[in-house]
């Protein structure tokens, strides 16, 4: 007959240093991270202030109605092509109106955009650089289809925003807008004015 052996009472476990520290680094980066983030938002809401500070001398360019747009659903209806909005635009078609673009506005209409026309159809990049106001910025074809939107758009950004895709014409609108009447890619512009061609 075998003899039972009596274990004895079992040795205490060593803690594990190892998962204290690297819970102790976790928690430090992320307090760090936190912390910076925070930071950060309060020197750029401070930097917009300042530099809204140095733009108030700056005289802000005044809205001229050059023609008309409308924003067309890509669905059509049994009645025909669905509008889904209009406005009235002001035509950015050289280097100097281009360049310019919304700049130093400090506030515009819903019923009021700009339309940039570009000689080419390539694509195209813009940025907020000195635009007081958030925008939608709408990227549309030759064919005058909407390929790419970028939706309330930073004020005094200089990140991108790109295309993708070739465009000829850009549409400027305030932010919101293109929520608010449901314009997506896919759907179509169509703007007509006395001096210019379509």
């Amino acid at each position: 007959m075998a003899k039972t052996l009596k274990k004895g009472p079992a040795a205490p476990k060593k803690p594990n240093y190892t998962l204290y520290v690297i819970s102790a680094a976790v928690l430090i980066a992320a307090a760090y991270f936190i912390y910076t983030s925070m930071s950060d938002k309060k020197s750029n809401y401070t930097l917009n202030t300042d530099r809204l500070e140095k733009l108030k001398d700056v005289a802000e360019p005044q809205f001229k109605k050059q023609g008309e747009l409308e924003f067309i659903s890509a669905q059509k209806s049994s009645t025909g092509n669905k509008i889904l909005g209009k406005i009235e635009i002001e035509i950015a078609d050289k280097d100097s109106t281009r360049m310019q673009g919304l700049m130093y506005r400090k506030s515009m209409s819903e019923d009021k955009g700009m339309l940039f026309i570009f000689p080419i159809s390539e694509p195209q990049s813009f940025w907020m650089k000195n635009t007081i106001i958030s925008l939608d910025i709408i990227f549309v074809n030759e064919d005058k289809e909407i390929v790419k939107i970028h939706k309330n758009t930073v004020p005094y950004s200089k990140s991108s925003n790109s295309s993708f895709k070739k465009s000829m014409y850009v549409v400027e609108v305030v932010a919101g807008f293109t929520d608010k009447y449901k314009i997506a890619e896919g759907d179509r512009i169509d703007y007509k004015t006395a001096s210019y061609q379509k």
